[in-house]
């Protein structure tokens, strides 16, 4: 059955403003509750607007160039015609925080159903539906419903009288889950600011390696606070991550060692915080990204390039050879290791690692030394997945 969504953007905060714009991960309230019935899989989107302001129309702007279906009707009764026959339409309140999980498991039910919150002082500002309940402020509701309910709707509020009508046609009523979190009803800026901690919290992650663990966090985290409020695009970090990568195997080619150690530093950070936007965007980038695959072949490149230019310039072919068996054995650790998560896993080679390690012996010139110890890690890496996963398996999992 087809999905829609219908949101709703005309009620004021406490400044007088529309509370579909007060700040929200960088971008709007509006631009959340979008990109939360995008996720769940709703198409068309339908904003039910009676003015349009400059941000709103910019909010609705950035949407589309994301390749989200937004329409903003100026009535009920053009909302009604975007949406399929039949479809069932995901409702969500005006001024509405919802978690992203609420959303998409509310859109996998097979009939109307409406989020529900006990009616208690914690909820006092949410919607009272009866003695005993609140609406949470989403809701699952017929196509066939809203088009009654514009046929009579008058001068009342489109999105209770379309929530009462659907209760009283028998609608499941679904009390929150704890697990899910809850729903945030804002008037102001400052009630959504727990919230976005959240937000940005969630989309931190699983590390897998030391560095971004232990060193990279800081950079993250300031990286993410600071573009996440930008229209940069993911994708375009990854694509500089790969750049960055291959201008330090250049630089190496030509013995241009520090510029190109220091690429390759900048490199690292870049597709974690690219992965955070995407997620607090609620568009997450995809496992097998064409430019996050070609990071590890790109720093296998400068590799190469450091081996090669170390043994035409006094290590011989020591450095070179070094430098093959480590990418070598790299990358059969990382085809053993999978994606099981091993606790142990942060400790092994990876890219990161490897950059990272580098900067001691930078420092003193050793440049061969250091190939040679990644040959080491590299190694010391592979054996141990090998010995781990084939002899006790039971040892992978925390």
């Amino acid at each position: 059955m087809a999905l829609g969504a219908l949101l709703g953007a005309y009620q004021e905060d406490d400044t007088g403003g529309l509370r579909g714009l007060l700040p929200l991960a960088g971008r709007t309230l509006i631009e959340y509750q979008v990109r939360c019935a995008a996720a769940a899989g709703a198409a068309p989107i339908v904003m039910v607007v009676e003015r349009v302001p400059a941000a709103l129309q910019d909010a609705i702007e950035r949407l589309r160039l994301d390749g989200i279906p937004i329409f903003a009707a100026s009535d009920v009764h053009e909302a009604v015609t975007r949406f399929e026959a039949g479809s069932l339409i995901l409702l969500i309140g005006d001024g509405i925080a919802p978690p992203v999980d609420l959303v998409t498991a509310l859109a996998e039910e097979p009939e109307p159903a409406v989020a529900t919150f006990p009616d208690d002082e914690a909820h006092e500002d949410f919607e009272r539906i009866d003695g005993e309940a609140r609406w949470a402020g989403v809701a699952l509701v017929e196509m066939k419903t809203l088009a009654s309910t514009a046929t009579m709707l008058g001068d009342w509020d489109l999105q209770s009288t379309l929530l009462r009508r659907t209760l009283q046609e028998g609608a499941l009523r679904l009390p929150i889950a704890p697990e899910t979190g809850e729903p945030i009803l804002a008037e102001s800026p400052e009630q959504l600011d727990n919230f976005q901690r959240g937000l940005v919290a969630a989309s931190r992650g699983t590390r897998r390696d030391w560095a971004s663990r232990y060193i990279l966090p800081p950079v993250e985290e300031f990286a993410t606070a600071e573009l996440m409020k930008t229209g940069f695009r993911p994708g375009s970090l990854m694509w500089a991550a790969f750049a960055l990568t291959l201008f330090g195997a250049a630089a190496f080619s030509r013995g241009w060692l520090i510029a190109g150690l220091v690429m390759l530093v900048l490199s690292t950070p870049l597709d974690t915080i690219a992965g955070r936007l995407a997620t607090l965007r609620l568009r997450p980038l995809p496992t097998r990204l064409l430019s996050r695959r070609l990071l590890w072949p790109a720093a296998g490149i400068a590799l190469l390039a450091l081996g090669s230019w170390e043994s035409r310039h006094g290590s011989g072919w020591g450095a070179m050879m070094a430098a093959v068996a480590t990418a070598a054995f790299a990358q059969a650790a990382r085809t053993e290791a999978g994606t099981d998560g091993a606790v142990w896993d942060v400790w092994l080679f990876s890219r990161r690692n490897a950059i990272l390690a580098a900067a001691p012996f930078a420092v003193f010139g050793a440049w061969t030394s250091y190939l040679i110890t990644m040959f080491v890690y590299a190694a010391a890496s592979f054996c141990l997945l090998q010995n781990v996963r084939h002899s006790a398996p039971e040892l992978t999992r925390s």
